[in-house]
Formats: structure tokens, sequence, C-alpha cells
């Protein structure tokens, strides 16, 4: 069973698999390292980036993301506003102060080395890292960034078993190596066994998801979670409406929300536009742009279930604040526990890896949680939350990754912006129905893994597709020469 302790977690951006998993990777792997030899030893770290990491982790700051993590850094801990001061050592003395006590040389052109045209076996979101002993002894360990955060050993790959490494507090990866089936009192791989459960037991869909993270952990802890995570929410928002200026990366993209901000409260208090009944599509435009322009700077966000799609869920939470008169604390609470069991259910039978699957494992994923969530909150049934649930993912299948320049900017925040009025729409559509659809959730969560599987890969986070290519390199034809100078748009996004 996957938590939500590991479905909702507080990182940095712009990426949940390209950012916060490599930093955690690296976290990792100072761990394991020390079960090997003494970091006093240490006198060289090398890194390898394979696939979409490669690809676009310039674009993503995967190469910065994973610095960090050597030198010591936490995604849900850094301070966010500090990465440049954190970088500098690194880049301009070549000085990489290993878990913040043991000083290395560390070349950046050098030990860093990109492997755009090699894909690792089990998923295209591959890194290896391998430290180099003074006395001749070294140690490498590879590892995947699965989306959303997550990781997998590449070891514990082959033997089919999921490493979640916590993001959010220091005891989570603790405890979560102590869960087993045997703690979860109803635990459901499937949307169907769910709605089974729920049909039994007489309980709604948050209230399945609580008891079983009552199995892990204490009410309070729980509740003190969700709440955090609603806050960090509410203040990306608030921070995304603030800022100001050109995102990073080379695209020149001017963030917006500021502005729209400023717009919609003169609208808001004049009477001249009393009577736009969709006025409120605007305010779900805002809060989702302004949470990934945040996002896109490399500010804190929660991966909702990804950082690409963290601007959903958020949205969705701030209409239901803002626009529905039942809003309550513990509505929210609800809302994020049924939007975290859609979410685990779409992890364990799909993928939430746009680098796997494409943009509908990222935006389509987020969709479907936030219209789940929206329909518990309207008060709807198990049942029209899945369906909710499963029109937010039927209606974003096929949906490709092809971010330009590898960043996480263009089409990605507007993307955030449409789906979450879709999210909405679904849940009302699910609201007008009794729950029962021609296509199930788990027909459409398996066709959106079988999609994804027949997908081409330049469509997949590779920057070699759609947009990526059509935008960013119009005057050359081809198209590895594209990816090559989309990627290299970004150099000095990393160095800040």
């Amino acid at each position: 069973m996957i938590s939500l302790f590991d479905m909702f977690k507080i990182g940095i951006g712009p990426s949940s698999s390209h950012t916060v998993g490599p930093m955690v990777a690296a976290n990792t792997f100072l761990i394991d390292l020390q079960t090997q030899f003494s970091l006093e030893t240490v006198k060289r770290i090398q890194v390898d980036l394979y696939g979409s990491l490669a690809a676009t982790g310039k674009g993503h700051a995967t190469d910065t993301a994973i610095i960090l993590g050597l030198l010591g850094h936490k995604a849900n801990q850094i301070d966010t506003t500090q990465v440049s001061t954190y970088l500098a050592p690194v880049f301009k003395q070549q000085q990489l102060i290993l878990a913040a006590s043991h000083q290395i040389t560390f070349d950046y052109h050098q030990d860093i080395i990109w492997h755009v045209q090699t894909n690792l076996p089990h998923h295209p979101n591959g890194m290896s890292l391998t430290a180099y002993s003074d006395t001749g002894q070294s140690y490498q360990q590879t590892y995947y960034s699965i989306g959303g955060g997550f990781i997998v050993n590449a070891d514990e790959f082959d033997d089919g078993t999921d490493i979640t490494v916590d993001t959010t507090t220091d005891t989570n990866a603790d405890t979560n190596d102590n869960i087993t089936i045997e703690n979860i009192p109803y635990p459901f791989a499937s949307a169907q066994e769910l709605l089974d459960i729920c049909h039994q037991q007489q309980l709604s869909i948050s209230e399945v998801m609580m008891a079983n993270e009552l199995a892990l952990r204490s009410q309070e802890e729980i509740e003190q979670y969700l709440d955090e995570i609603w806050s960090v929410m509410q203040s990306c928002v608030t921070n995304g409406c603030a800022g100001e200026g050109i995102l990073p990366g080379g695209l020149q993209v001017k963030r917006r929300a500021k502005a729209l901000h400023q717009q919609l409260m003169q609208e808001t208090q004049s009477t001249s536009d009393t009577n736009d009944q969709l006025m409120a599509m605007d305010w779900i435009d805002l809060y989702a742009l302004a949470v990934n322009e945040e996002n896109a700077n490399g500010g804190r966000v929660v991966t909702a279930p990804t950082n690409g799609a963290a601007g959903i869920i958020p949205a969705v939470l701030h209409y239901y604040r803002d626009f529905l008169p039942n809003y309550s604390q513990q509505g929210v609470r609800e809302f994020l526990l049924t939007s975290a069991a859609i979410g685990t259910i779409i992890k364990q039978n799909a993928s939430i890896s746009g680098a796997e699957v494409g943009c509908q494992g990222e935006v389509g994923s987020a969709c479907a949680m936030a219209a789940a969530g929206m329909a518990h909150v309207l008060g709807l049934t198990p049942a029209q939350c899945a369906n909710a649930a499963e029109i937010g993912i039927e209606h974003n299948l096929g949906l490709t990754c092809d971010p330009i320049g590898g960043l996480v900017q263009i089409p990605c925040i507007e993307r955030n912006a449409m789906a979450s009025v879709k999210a909405i729409n679904a849940a009302r559509l699910a609201k007008r129905g009794d729950g029962k659809h021609h296509v199930s959730l788990d027909k459409a969560i398996a066709t959106m893994k079988a999609t994804g599987e027949d997908m081409m890969d330049k469509y997949k986070e590779t920057a070699l597709g759609g947009l990526a290519i059509e935008l960013s390199n119009q005057n050359t034809k081809d198209s590895d020469k594209k990816r090559i100078q989309v990627v290299d748009v970004a150099v000095s996004y990393p160095q800040c």
C-alpha cells in the first residue's frame, strides 16, 4: 500500500521526477555509501544520468538537485531562496562539502555525465552515482526516479519491490520499512476493490484511506500532515500571486499570475462584471498558474502527485475554499484523503511519470485525483467519486509530455489551469449521474498504461517531439541537433 505521506510530498520545483527524486537519490546514496566506507576517505563523486533525466535534466535542474542532495539538503527542508548560495562554491571553486562534513573537488563539466541516447533497463529516469575513495575503493549505486518523488534502487527493482524514500519527515522511511499488508485494515489495489470495501463497510473513500493511515500513525500526526500540505499549497498560491519577472531557463517566459490576480481583484471590487457567471473559472486559472509558476521558479511546492501537475489539486481546493459554502478544514482533509486513494490506485496500476507514460500520467492523474476529491466535498457517493476520477483520466488519455527546452513551463503551466477546470467539471458531471459508467475507473487506468506503452519515446519527456521541437528550433531540421540545442537553452538555469 502507498501511504498518503508518500503520495503528497513537500518538495522543491520544478519537477518531482527530475528534481525531487534525484535529490532523494543523492540523500540515499550518502546513507548507502557510509555502509561501505567512511565519507572522509571519498575523493571523487561521479554522476551518470540516463534517458529522460539526461535529455531534459538541465531544464528540470536534475544536476543541481543531485548536487544539493550530495551537500546534504533534503527536498522538504531546503530553503529554496538560498539555492544559489548553496551552489556557488561548487560552480565557482569546484568545492563540494559532502553531507556538509567532508570537502571534495567536484568538476561539474567532468563529474556529471549525460547519456542522452542511453536508457537503463527498468525506467527512462535512470541515474548512477559512484564514489571513489583515496584507498582505491569505489561504490556505485543505480536509482530510478519513477515519478512523484518516488525512487527505486536498481537491485530492488529486480526484486519487484518499490522503495518509498521519505521526503516529508525524518521518521517516515523507518516507519514505511515496517509496512506490510497485514497491518492495513482495508487493503485495495484497484478502484473496484476500493468501492467494494466502501459498500461492505458503509464507509466513504476518505474514511477507508484514513483507517489505513491509522494503522501506521496517530490521527493527530495524520491530520497535522494534511493541514501542513494544505498550508504549503496556500502559501504557494500566495507566493505565486506575488512573483513577477521572467522564469529561469532561457525561454523568456513572463510570470502572469500577479497581473492576473490584480485584474481579478479590480473586477471583483467593481460592479460591471457581477453578471459574469464564469468568473470562478478565471480564479481557478489564477490558482493553477500561481502554483506552477512557483514550481517553474524552483519554489516550495507539494507534489500532487507530481511537480509538473502540482497546480491542479491546489487550484480545485482553492475553488472549494472560495466558492463553495460548505468549506471546512475537515473537508480539506477528506478531499486530500480521497485524492490520495485515487492516486495510489493509478500509481499501482499505471504510472504518474511523464517520462514513462506521457503527461496523461501527471496532469491526467492529478485531474482524476482532484475530481474525486471535489466530488467527495460535494457530498457524492464513493461510486460517483470514482466516476469523477474516471472522467478526469478518460479525457486526458494520450496527453504527451513535450516541454519546450526540458523546462516545466510550456505547455505545463497552462495545462494545469485547463485540467483544474476539467476536474471540477468532471465532478459536476458525476453529480448528475448515479455512479454507473460504461468505462470504469480501472479500465481507464489500464487504458492510460497501454497508451503510454504505445506512445513514442519522443513524446515522453525527452524534448524530442511535439511542442518541444516545433517551437524551439524552427530553423533546424535534424532532430538530434534540435534536442541538443533545446537542452543547452537551460544551461544557465542550474547555476542561477
